[in-house]
């Protein structure tokens, strides 16, 4: 039907919750790409923990990271677009966490910071295979390019410090809370610049490649996927996604353990 470019959202869209890609989906994205189609990820994962799902499905070119601060190709080592926090906001809101002995994390275009081991630490290890270099904050603040900050809600407590966080500093950074099926009672709450999104960063590899917002599929099933589903020639709610999502899509697919990229790919692609 004319569309040259699939964009997917990887945790609840791509990969459920044994952290595989179902035959059925990975069968219909092998017909795309055969059929000359490109297929992008567009996810809040660091690239470091979306390469088991690239090797996964042999997918090369730009994919996009961080929820939308980062457009990298890992092959070539290029970003396309890279848009790190301000020095002195990072500095600012870590002060605040420290204050209230609140995690944060760090992540730079290549690596994952943390300022001591805890649970997320393990889990980036052991689900994400992302390596975790633990330091000072005070050696790598304003020498190193920060993509993206993170903090993770385990309970009522953390839960309360995030919304107070947000609170302070929704002026300066933008606060996108994203799930993955692995973890259904985590949040993973994303921090990154204010002036960008998923949407703005598949306009811009759009731009790159020649292609058309009519002619770019996009599938998500989180709020963080509102931009990305409405910057779409046709965008794609999984069928657990939540209501804001489905009104913010033109079509609703079913779950990703029911394989719903196969389903919508049959139904508009293949």
């Amino acid at each position: 039907m004319g569309y040259k470019l699939l964009i997917l959202d990887i945790d609840g869209t791509l990969v459920g919750k044994d952290g595989t890609v179902s035959p059925e989906d990975k069968q219909a994205l092998k017909q795309a790409i055969e059929a000359g189609v490109i297929v992008s990820l567009c996810t809040g994962r660091a690239f470091q923990g979306s390469l088991r799902v690239l090797k996964e499905l042999s997918l090369d070119g730009y994919h996009t990271f961080h929820d939308g601060a980062q457009v990298f190709n890992p092959d070539t080592g290029h970003s396309l677009f890279s848009q790190p926090l301000k020095p002195e906001v990072i500095g600012q809101l870590i002060d605040w966490a420290h204050l209230r002995e609140m995690d944060i994390e760090l992540y730079s275009l290549s690596a994952y910071y943390s300022e001591r081991e805890n649970w997320t630490t393990q889990v980036h290890r052991s689900y994400f295979d992302i390596p975790v270099v633990i330091t000072d904050y005070d050696t790598i603040i304003g020498k190193e390019n920060i993509i993206k900050m993170q903090t993770v809600v385990t309970n009522r407590e953390q839960t309360e410090k995030a919304i107070a966080l947000k609170k302070e500093f929704n002026d300066r950074c933008h606060f996108s809370p994203v799930k993955s099926p692995a973890f259904p009672d985590v949040d993973f709450i994303n921090i990154i610049s204010p002036e960008v999104s998923k949407g703005k960063a598949i306009g811009r590899l759009a731009t790159h490649l020649n292609i058309k917002k009519e002619e770019i599929m996009a599938m998500g099933d989180g709020i963080n996927d509102i931009p990305l589903v409405t910057a779409a020639g046709l965008g794609i709610a999984m069928g657990d996604a939540p209501e804001e999502l489905k009104k913010a899509a033109k079509y609703t697919t079913a779950s990703v353990e029911e394989s719903g990229i196969a389903k919508a790919l049959k139904k508009f692609l293949l």
